[in-house]
């Protein structure tokens, strides 16, 4: 038997048919719903008729999810979500065991099953996206928190005040979008024309701006890294994302965690800061498992 894994992301719905052992049978990918709950419960029940054969449903998706109860408490990019069971509308349509779950959390199952925390009791993941997912793995256990809110890092405030206003939290800061809105800026160019890939282009052509940026950028990311080991204490921080699979980003976030233990002046256990194993899909092989870890002995 196998299950349906599902990726919904802000731009895509992407889906794949895994056994248990998450082996891809096929996949398929779909723009996200821009209509609201309606249109995507009726494209994922379009996505899941594609499959009569499929054991059960495992959803990944933005926002702060209620696992247990299959409720959306905040959609994060998909705000439609907000106050939403998703879980029980979806049963309608599809009657199968379901189990939803927050997408960084599933990367970091992920991560922990089968991946670079999986010989480690205790880790973190940061996925580096249009905001920044974080999931906390405990005792080799995905932490949720009592608002299932843990390891959401991208609402850290960033700035001397400690207002957490829009464009000062860490995830618009540090997130994807945040990096490239310094390249444009530093280069004079509309913001909307300069991606992520824009911006590695410009640092493969030896572009001064765009390595200036990446430190900025990576002195930031380190700031919080350094924060996180500090009160959490993970043996292995995994850094995802799609901009992961760059080696020069490890290299220049280790640079800069290693200037700032070199001034702290005090005596600190030093974060391990890893690639994530998985990248595009980490949070169908995620949501798997928290699939298996509810519904595999019943």
């Amino acid at each position: 038997m196998a299950v349906l894994t599902v990726d919904i992301g802000g731009a895509y719905i992407k889906y794949a048919l895994m056994e248990r052992s998450a082996s891809v049978l096929s996949r398929g990918k779909v723009e996200t719903p821009r209509g609201g709950r309606t249109e995507l419960i009726d494209t994922l029940a379009l996505i899941c008729s594609e499959y009569p054969e499929t054991e059960g449903i495992a959803v990944a998706l933005p926002g702060i999810v209620d696992s247990a109860n299959g409720y959306v408490a905040m959609g994060g990019a998909l705000r439609y979500n907000d106050d939403f069971y998703l879980r029980h509308a979806l049963y309608q349509r599809c009657p199968l065991p379901i189990h939803i779950e927050n997408d960084a959390k599933c990367a970091a199952m992920a991560e922990a099953s089968l991946g670079s925390l999986k010989d480690v009791s205790d880790g973190f993941v940061l996925v580096l996206g249009t905001m920044i997912g974080g999931a906390f793995i405990k005792d080799h256990r995905l932490h949720r928190g009592r608002h299932f809110s843990a390891g959401e890092v991208s609402y850290i405030a960033t700035v001397r005040d400690g207002l957490p206003v829009a464009e000062e939290v860490f995830g618009n800061r540090c997130g994807i979008a945040g990096l490239c809105r310094n390249f444009a800026r530093k280069k004079g160019m509309p913001e909307e024309q300069v991606d992520g890939v824009a911006v590695f282009d410009a640092l493969d052509a030896g572009d001064r701006d765009a390595a200036a940026c990446l430190q900025v950028y990576c002195h930031e990311l380190a700031v919080q890294i350094f924060n996180l080991q500090t009160v959490l204490d993970p043996e292995r921080i995994a850094i995802g994302g799609g901009i992961s699979a760059r080696p020069e980003l490890l290299t220049a976030i280790r640079g800069q965690l290693e200037r700032l233990y070199a001034v702290c002046p005090y005596q600190i256990p030093r974060a391990e800061v890893v690639a994530c194993k998985f990248q595009n899909d980490a949070n169908l092989i995620g949501a798997l498992q928290c699939w298996l870890e509810e519904h595999a002995k019943k």
